[in-house]
């Protein structure tokens, strides 16, 4: 089986959909030899900041001199990004090879009468399997959706069961209030454990309060009332911040916005623990550069000058604001275009309701994916808030179309579905 087989062989398990609970993976990780089993994790569910409180986590265990992995989802350019070890993507014929051993395994499965494994319950299988082979001191562990029925949370008590910030999505799978949404990520809490988690909203956080102590676990919740940002541009941020009673001054992170630095304070709550409770030597030149050397393509991420192009993942209410912050500090006085396009489980409306008094023109696509709103409905939807409103179905046309007709001081900013987020980071790079 060559990578281009293997990646056709896990997109065929597509048509199986998604699958809540974990009999299957289980099953499929024991023909694999329980690879899980002998790994340490920090398992990190929510809504928002995943995938960077991951990176900064992961990067400062890197930073240290440990054998690291990284897993994540989606994938913005290329599909080995999501399985990451040492900072570097899964090489091509690794998943190849582990794809073939484990097609044979899934032959079993399915003849013992098991349901044939979901897209992502073999591609986390085969992220634990790689992981072992290559003896990884830590791995952190992104959550795919929800948490409780999620592939990942075949794993037991990891290191630091990490919750992000919390807010509506998914809505018809996991809830319509944040207190069941709260309920499906905090199932990532398991007994005698440690739950670090962002700062909620009080619905959210009894939950979360609730099943830690249900579960015996010690609850730590991020401090962000001592921060202060010292520097905030569109290149860099510098900050202070005491986390369990330690100082740190002047911890500089690459990524842009407020949130960022809430997110970096997170992580650090993370490590903190790790180092002092979990007995993890991580030292504070590993922290510093760690957080420093943190970037998280996608994210109010500059991708070209003249004209100015940022993207940004913003698909749900929490999203949104963190970028009209981002927005109304960086480019207040300048002339914006948005290039746009969503999914159609998403909160469409309080998006555009958060976003759109931001811009003079709007460009709407329609992403990849079965589950997008069309770029003409997304466009009806727009035009009750801007005048100057195009839709370009085709992602190609969209971004040719934006950057033919921006001006060099103009600032373009291409938002909504990483599933879109990502072609245009290509198109444009």
């Amino acid at each position: 089986m060559n990578y281009q087989e293997a990646l056709e062989f896990i997109e065929t398990s597509h048509k199986f959909g998604m699958r809540l609970g974990l009999e299957n993976t289980s099953k499929l990780l024991e023909l694999l030899g329980n690879p899980q089993d002998k790994l340490k994790f920090v398992h990190v569910a929510g809504t928002n900041g995943k995938g960077s409180v991951c990176s900064f986590i992961s990067n400062t265990l890197k930073e240290q001199g440990y054998k690291v992995g990284l897993y994540t989802s989606p994938y913005l350019e290329t599909f080995t990004e999501r399985v990451r070890f040492n900072g570097q993507n899964i090489p091509e014929e690794d998943v190849a090879r582990i794809v073939a051993i484990m097609k044979e395994k899934i032959e079993i499965m399915v003849q013992d009468g098991f349901a044939y494994p979901t897209e992502f319950e073999i591609e986390t299988a085969m992220a634990f399997y790689y992981y072992y082979e290559q003896k990884a001191d830590y791995v952190v562990l992104e959550v795919g959706l929800g948490g409780r029925f999620d592939a990942t949370n075949v794993i037991k008590t990891p290191l630091a069961s990490v919750i992000v910030s919390l807010s509506l999505d998914h809505i018809g799978i996991l809830g319509d209030t944040l207190g069941k949404i709260a309920y499906e990520k905090a199932g990532i809490i398991k007994e005698n454990g440690i739950t670090v988690v962002y700062k909620q909203e009080k619905e959210a956080e009894d939950v979360i309060k609730e099943i830690c102590q249900n579960k015996n676990n010690k609850y730590i919740e991020a401090n962000f009332n001592d921060m202060i940002i010292k520097k905030s541009d569109i290149n860099s941020q510098i900050f202070d911040c005491t986390i369990l009673g330690e100082k740190f001054e002047n911890m500089e992170i690459s990524l842009i916005g407020e949130h960022q630095v809430n997110n970096a304070i997170l992580a650090l709550t993370v490590i903190k623990v790790l180092k002092d409770v979990r007995k993890v030597e991580i030292s504070e030149d590993s922290i510093r550069k760690g957080l420093l050397e943190t970037k998280w393509p996608g994210r109010i991420e500059k991708i070209k000058d003249n004209p100015t192009f940022i993207i940004d993942g913003a698909h749900n209410e929490d999203g949104a604001k963190s970028l009209s912050k981002a927005l109304e500090k960086h480019f207040k006085d300048k002339k914006m275009t948005l290039l746009i396009g969503m999914l159609k489980d998403k909160d469409i409306d309080s998006v555009l309701e958060i976003l759109m008094d931001k811009f003079d023109k709007v460009i709407t696509t329609t992403p990849d994916s079965d589950r997008a709103i069309s770029c003409e409905e997304l466009k009806e939807k727009i035009e009750k808030y801007v005048e100057d409103v195009t839709a370009i179905c085709d992602i190609e046309d969209a971004v040719k179309y934006v950057l033919e007709n921006a001006k060099e001081d103009e600032v373009i900013i291409s938002a909504g579905s990483l599933y879109m987020i990502g072609t245009v980071r290509t198109l444009v790079k």
